[in-house]
């Protein structure tokens, strides 16, 4: 039986339910190739894991096992929209100025329609599960696929500012390309920003494997729902990590090893962990936060301070302060831990 679920997408329910419930005889019918001996010799091992399976497919999912997004084919698309981003950058191999909109044209006409394709996955994926039926987005893969291609000039002005302020602030930059070719900072601000917006329009699961493909690429951890303005620059990079919740001003610089996290986790009126609400550090304008740095808990670091190398801070402080392990210095005055 071929039924249709709610995001448009074919589900022939009885070859579905009869893999999970019957894999040989659907075996039978399909060969990958593999030799009757390895089925036998690996056949328990392939029950139980078939049983592990069907089990927490149950736990999940309304009817058959959707099929799922796919993080390889998520790559292949982040990576196109970064050489449509910066064509001579990450585009083919001695690409020309004046053929760069030609390749831009062709580069998205191929990863649009598959980034359409993989919401309609996660959109489905959504519907199954009986826990975010209800809070599904209404919108339809098509019409988050045309805001998101919408949304990439905007992108690209943001990420030329964070780029420039990468120049600007690390004097180890010769150039702007070197900083857009080499500065892992920068690779994961572009990934980002990618992220953020599929994250806005309401494709949370296929955000969070674009920021973790940007984590496995750059060592840096980015929440796509966290809202970074531009002017935004990541120097070294590796350890940082900042919350779902966190909101970044522009102009704001952080190095290696810095956290902007939750301090805490609140329990819900059910026992269960409360989700999506905020929890995580206010960054306003103009902030420095230097090595290793730890700030935790919806406070606010105001405008322009500096908070020193491996400060650990859980309390919200004035604009100008200036923040080290010793001590905190206001434009108030001076003020020991």
């Amino acid at each position: 039986m071929i039924s249709r679920n709610r995001a448009g997408l074919d589900i022939d329910e009885q070859a579905m339910n009869e893999a999970i419930l019957n894999p040989h005889a659907s075996q039978r019918r399909r060969s990958y190739g593999e030799g009757r001996g390895a089925d036998s010799e690996y056949a328990n091992v392939v029950e139980e894991l078939r049983q592990l399976r069907a089990a927490s497919q149950l736990s999940r999912y309304r009817g058959a096992a959707p099929r799922l997004p796919s993080r390889e084919a998520i790559s292949d698309i982040v990576e196109r929209l970064v050489s449509a981003l910066y064509p001579r950058h990450f585009g083919p191999p001695g690409l020309d100025a004046r053929d760069a909109d030609a390749f831009v044209a062709r580069t998205l006409a191929k990863a649009l329609p598959a980034l359409k394709h993989e919401i309609e996955l996660a959109l489905a994926l959504e519907q199954e599960d009986p826990r975010d039926a209800a809070n599904a987005n209404p919108r339809s893969a098509a019409e988050i696929t045309r805001s998101f291609v919408a949304a990439l000039p905007k992108i690209r002005a943001a990420l030329d500012k964070d780029v420039r302020a990468a120049f600007a602030n690390d004097p180890s930059a010769k150039s702007i390309d070197e900083v857009i070719f080499c500065f892992p900072g920068v690779a994961a601000i572009m990934r980002h920003r990618l992220a953020h917006e599929l994250y806005r329009l309401g494709a949370p699961l296929l955000a969070r494997i674009v920021a973790e493909i940007a984590h496995a690429l750059a060592g840096v951890d980015i929440h796509p729902g966290a809202e970074i303005e531009e002017g935004f620059f990541i120097d070294h990079g590796t350890g940082v990590v900042i919350g779902e919740t966190a909101v970044i001003g522009r102009n704001v610089r952080i190095y290696q090893a810095v956290t902007l996290g939750a301090k805490r986790f609140e329990i819900g009126g059910d026992g269960q962990l409360r989700k999506s609400y905020p929890r995580h550090p206010i960054v306003e304008d103009d902030v420095v936060i230097y090595a290793g740095a730890t700030i935790l808990g919806r406070i606010i670091i105001g405008r322009g301070s500096s908070i020193g190398g491996n400060v650990w801070l859980t309390e919200s402080v004035p604009p100008g302060s200036h923040i080290t392990q010793a001590k905190t210095q206001a434009n108030e005055g001076e003020h020991s831990f």
